[in-house]
């Protein structure tokens, strides 16, 4: 029988900042002209952390087959695709069954239908539940020793909790500010507060 490799954890110093991402849509210009019509534009109502993306003033409805939940804020930029992400929690709620997947992974994802101030829209995929990542810059990844796509896990470090969540991905790109992105089920599990900071652990 060939000998199994141990693979001991490594908790790096750095700190990452910790951000809870309430459920939202990402919307393309076609699917927000047809909810809130012809005249609405896409404005902001607060900035996010991410450079460039926002919430705007507009909020819409999720209907499911058990359920719906209302105001649930647009975000921006406009997108080429559709994407509305939602707990685990809102999941049951709806009645629906997203899959955990990255931004932009839409194919065969849930359906859902969303509700504006001027049209109702049956989307055939575009739900899902976004699976935690932490966004960086190069000299973050570098400092982190760390590279796109790369699967680590997270000690986060809550005021009463502490929790080790895996499968976190990394997202590299120079327009990025280091951050981590939790839903809110994930928050909730580890006691988050209004701020909080995790400790990143790579496998060696």
């Amino acid at each position: 029988m060939k000998n199994k490799q141990v693979h001991a954890a490594v908790v790096t110093n750095q700190s990452i900042p910790i951000a809870i991402s309430a459920r939202h849509c990402h919307v393309n210009e076609k699917d927000f002209y047809y909810l809130f019509g012809r005249e609405a534009a896409l404005q902001s109502w607060k900035d996010l952390s991410q450079p460039g993306q926002f919430a705007s003033q507009h909020v819409l409805t999720l209907k499911g087959p058990k359920g719906q939940i209302d105001k649930v804020r647009v975000l921006g930029p406009f997108r080429t695709a559709t994407q509305i992400e939602i707990s685990q929690t809102d999941a049951i709620k709806l009645g629906v069954t997203p899959p955990i997947r990255m931004s932009g992974d839409l194919e065969k994802s849930e359906s859902i239908t969303l509700i504006g101030p001027h049209g109702t829209l049956h989307k055939k995929q575009g739900l899902i539940i976004v699976q935690a990542h932490i966004h960086m810059d190069i000299s973050d990844a570098i400092a982190f020793n760390v590279q796109d796509k790369e699967i680590v896990t997270v000690e986060i470090c809550g005021d009463v909790r502490q929790l080790r969540l895996m499968n976190v991905v990394i997202r590299v790109s120079p327009a990025f500010v280091l951050e981590m992105h939790v839903d809110t089920d994930e928050a909730n599990a580890a006691a988050l507060q209004h701020y909080s900071i995790g400790k990143l652990i790579k496998m060696e």
